[in-house]
């Protein structure tokens, strides 16, 4: 499985290690943390060091951070997140502190030690020769058929609701979509024709879609804003 950094968080790595799934997903700051602003930014907790033994981070400054409690958050979806919270012994006189934080006091940090994990896994995965290629892959199979829809073809919601009417959409529009991408491979289709006929033919469409959610549910008022 492979999906982009809008799935990587710490709720649904853990869905993937429950189930035993082989996944290639990135989080939000892989890119960032690549660059050199980021490897240079001291107030970053990729950029300090964690004692397991003692359970302590030590700073740019190579002050420490002692463990103080630790908290829950529940998610809507009942998943619950630990994060262990963390204070400097003390930030008096430090000259990294102005770059550090905006605290009028200590500098202190929560952490959730089983996300972090994951990241580091992720990390060693995407770092490696396939599944650098794989997410490489991903990027130019899906991205560009997305883009395709979406900025070129003027697809921006769906119109329907429920997960058999909106499969019903995705199967209509994939076929509009193939249909438009290997139609100039012909020698008798010219630009100008094709372009002058996709709007109408994307509003085609939407009403065999209509058409075809009719035949397996009720339909779904006010979703669908053309007219035939």
């Amino acid at each position: 499985m492979v999906a982009d950094a809008g799935y990587g968080g710490e709720e649904n790595y853990a869905y993937l290690e429950s189930e035993e799934l082989e996944a290639l997903v990135k989080y939000s700051a892989y890119h960032k943390e690549k660059s050199k602003k980021w490897q240079q930014d001291i107030s970053k907790l990729d950029n300090w060091q964690y004692d397991e033994a003692e359970d302590t981070w030590t700073c740019a400054a190579g002050r420490k951070l002692r463990f103080r409690y630790e908290s829950k958050e529940t998610t809507e979806s009942g998943y619950e997140i630990r994060k262990r919270h963390y204070r400097s012994v003390s930030c008096e006189g430090c000259s990294f502190k102005a770059p550090c934080t905006k605290a009028q006091g200590n500098r202190e940090i929560s952490v959730s030690l089983r996300y972090l994990r994951y990241k580091q896994q992720v990390r060693e995965k995407l770092r490696s020769e396939e599944g650098y290629a794989l997410s490489v892959r991903r990027m130019v199979e899906a991205e560009s058929v997305l883009g395709q829809l979406k900025n070129n073809r003027g697809f921006r919601r769906f119109l329907l609701r429920g997960l058999t009417k909106v499969s019903l959409e995705v199967g209509w529009l994939s076929l509009a979509h193939n249909l438009l991408n290997n139609g100039p491979k012909s020698k008798k289709w010219r630009y100008k024709e094709i372009t002058s006929w996709a709007p109408p033919f994307l509003h085609l469409t939407h009403f065999l879609i209509g058409r075809t959610v009719r035949q397996v549910s009720k339909p779904t008022y006010g979703t669908a804003p053309f007219s035939y």
